[in-house]
This record gives structure tokens, C-alpha cells and sequence, in this order.
């Protein structure tokens, strides 16, 4: 080799050191490694009141959102408990990010997958899980009692009855869901070192739970606060018809864990939609309803709380399948959702059943509704 070879050889090599120096994620052989260790982004206070802010956890960094961490859990342990046989079906109801979840998890470890939705599905998020191969069915009305999370359940245990050996992860009362988010918390304790309040939106239950539970092992001290949508049943507020999806719920889910949170804030769609574009124009970082009111949440408990207090705050997804509802000017227009600019402090009640709430209201005082107790006894 001459002098020339010899230098540019030289070259070479010292670019290749350097580049497996930069590149620090793992080559995957399978889909769902891809899941997990997602970044921690800093959020100034939304209203630029003050220099505080909180520590967003972006789960919208998960192929899929945060859902891919118990769609994987729910099907391996199904799995290991000979629950769900090598190759059959997966059945089960999701308003979308838990079904991306199962897909992943399907093509994962080989189990086709029938979802089951409702009209409010978006268009784009219903042609994605038909993309990654589901069979998407939709229930045609709301349950009388339960809306279309019970109509969607009641057609789950249909389709199970005609396919016998096929496997529903039932979200809303597997304690897999819970389980599943002992990662997430490692990740946040790793990412912050501390952790002193932590903001979690409220849907099924499973990841406020999971990862309150893990954290608290190591900083016992740790306030949870949920985030629920204005018409959600889940803390003792009347079921109302609800534009938000992905937090808030119709039924009473065994995965809430209401001894453990300090407190849970109620938060109306506007409201949502302008703290979600705020965030766009100022960090980038969005999503949609939950990430929205999340971070008004959040943001307020920066203003509020001393000024060495650590928060965190859990983003479930990104904005992509809300480019039609949250981000789409038309369809916040007819909805009433533009120009709508929250309270720079949310409303308070001293406890569920004083009044049913229509704007952005806390809670301090959290107990399980009396229909959750009895859901629990079935």
C-alpha cells in the first residue's frame, strides 16, 4: 500500500471510530426493541410567567406512543402463561394508540390482530392499523350506560365467543398494563435523578399507576397528579359526551389506582388545543389531547410549586394523527375550540360530586367513585 492508500486508509478509520463514537442506539433485529428509552425534554412555563418548567417524558419517541410498552408486556406474559397459543389472534378495543401497540407485538411474535373502534377513530390512525395489517371493526352506536368503550367491550367478547383460543389483553383491567411501566420509571429516575411530582392524564389507568408505583419505591415522598377530560366518568364526574380521546373514559377501569393519586385536574378540549399549539410554536415538542393537557397541568405546577421541585411529565404521543381534530383550524372552529385561552389558575371544588366541572378544575380530594368500587367486586 503506498503513501496515498496509506493516508487516506488513515482517514477512513478515524471517520468510522468517530461515527460509532456519535451513533448510540442499538441495531434491532426486531421491531419491538425499538420501544423505550425515550428523551426528557425541558418545558418552560407555558404562560412565560416565570423561569420554571417541567420535564416532559416523550413517549411520542415510541414507534407506536406510549401504548407499545403494555400492548409488548400484555402479549409476552399472555404468552408465557399459555394464555395466547403460538399464532392466534389478538382481539381487543382501543381508541387507537394501544392498537399501533398490539400490531407492533403481533408482527413481533406472530399473532394477526382484529381491533376493535368506534366513528371517532381518525381516518389517518384507522388506515395505519389497517397499513400494519389489523382488521379494524366498528361499532355502529354507544352503549346506552358505558358509551362506546362498553359497545366496543361488548363487541370484543363477541368476536372472542366466535374464535375460541383467541386472546382480548382487556387494557382497562389487566394488571400487565400496570406492570408494564416499571421501565418508564426507571428511564425518568436515570433521566432526572429525582423525581418530585409527577403528571400523568388518566385513560385506562395503566400508566399512571405503573410508573407512580415504581418511582415511589425510590422517592416515597413523590405527589401524583392525574389529568382527566371534562365528561369522564373515572373520578366521580357524570358521563358526557367527550371530543378528547386518549385520556378520560366512560367506565370505571381496575387499573386506576385512586389511593395514589394527590390530587387530578379536569381539563376541557380548548383548553387542551391551545396549550398543544403553544407547545408547538415554543419547544417543538407536542402532541394531542393528553399531551395538551398534561402540559397545562404541568406548567401550572411550575408556576405553583417551589422552585426546586422537580417535575415530570408523561407525553403520551405526538401530534401526527390529530392533524385533522387538534391541529386542523376548520375542525376546532366548528367545535368551538379557537381562541379559547385558559385561566392562568384552574378552577377548584372541594370534591367530585360538588358540581359537574366544564373548564379546567382540581381536585384534592381523590376517592374511588362508588360504581369504580363496585366494578372492582366483579
Amino acid at each position: 500500500m503506498d503513501a496515498i492508500e496509506l493516508h487516506d486508509y488513515g482517514r477512513i478509520h478515524a471517520f468510522t471510530n468517530m461515527a460509532s463514537r456519535l451513533v448510540g442506539c442499538d441495531t434491532c433485529q426486531s421491531p419491538a426493541r425499538l420501544v423505550g428509552n425515550t428523551p426528557v425534554l425541558w418545558v418552560p412555563d407555558l404562560l412565560g410567567q416565570t423561569r420554571n418548567g417541567f420535564w416532559a417524558k416523550i413517549e411520542g419517541a415510541n414507534p407506536g406512543g406510549i401504548k407499545d410498552r403494555p400492548a409488548l408486556h400484555m402479549i409476552i406474559r399472555a404468552r408465557e402463561r399459555g394464555e395466547l397459543a403460538p399464532g392466534s389472534p389478538i382481539i381487543e378495543s382501543t381508541s387507537g394508540t394501544l392498537g399501533l401497540g398490539l400490531l407492533l407485538a403481533g408482527i413481533s411474535y406472530g399473532h394477526p390482530a382484529t381491533l376493535v373502534t368506534d366513528p371517532g377513530l381518525e381516518p389517518l390512525m384507522a388506515n395505519l392499523l389497517r397499513a400494519h395489517g389489523a382488521r379494524v371493526d366498528v361499532v355502529p352506536a354507544p352503549h346506552p350506560v358505558g358509551g362506546w368503550q362498553e359497545a366496543r367491550r361488548q363487541r370484543v367478547r363477541e368476536l372472542r365467543d366466535r374464535h375460541p383460543g383467541a386472546y382480548c389483553p382487556d387494557q382497562y383491567h389487566n394488571p400487565d398494563n400496570v406492570a408494564a411501566y416499571g421501565g418508564l420509571a426507571l428511564e425518568l429516575a436515570g433521566q432526572l435523578d429525582r423525581v418530585d411530582v409527577l403528571v400523568c392524564s388518566v385513560g385506562t389507568g395503566g400508566h399512571s399507576a405503573g410508573t407512580a408505583r415504581a418511582l415511589r419505591r425510590m422517592y416515597p415522598d413523590m405527589r401524583l397528579v392525574g389529568v382527566d377530560a371534562v365528561g369522564s366518568t373515572i373520578f366521580g364526574q357524570p358521563a358526557r359526551p367527550r371530543l378528547m380521546r386518549g385520556l378520560g373514559s366512560s367506565i370505571y377501569p381496575r387499573n386506576v389506582d385512586y389511593d395514589a393519586f394527590d390530587e387530578v385536574h379536569w381539563v376541557a378540549p380548548g383548553e387542551a388545543v391551545w396549550a398543544c399549539r403553544t407547545l408547538a410554536r415554543a419547544r417543538y415538542a407536542t402532541g394531542g389531547w393528553s399531551v395538551g393537557a398534561v402540559a397545562l397541568v404541568a406548567s401550572w405546577l411550575a408556576r405553583t410549586e417551589p422552585g426546586h421541585h422537580r417535575i415530570a411529565a408523561v407525553f403520551p404521543d405526538g401530534p401526527q394523527r390529530y392533524f385533522g381534530t387538534v391541529f386542523d383550524d376548520a375542525y376546532c372552529s366548528r367545535h368551538d375550540l379557537l381562541g379559547v385561552v385558559p385561566a392562568e389558575e384552574p378552577d377548584e371544588i372541594a370534591h367530585p360530586a360538588e358540581r359537574e366541572v366544564a373548564r379546567w378544575t382540581r381536585c384534592a380530594d381523590v376517592t374511588a367513585p362508588a360504581e369504580a368500587r363496585v366494578e372492582v367486586t366483579q
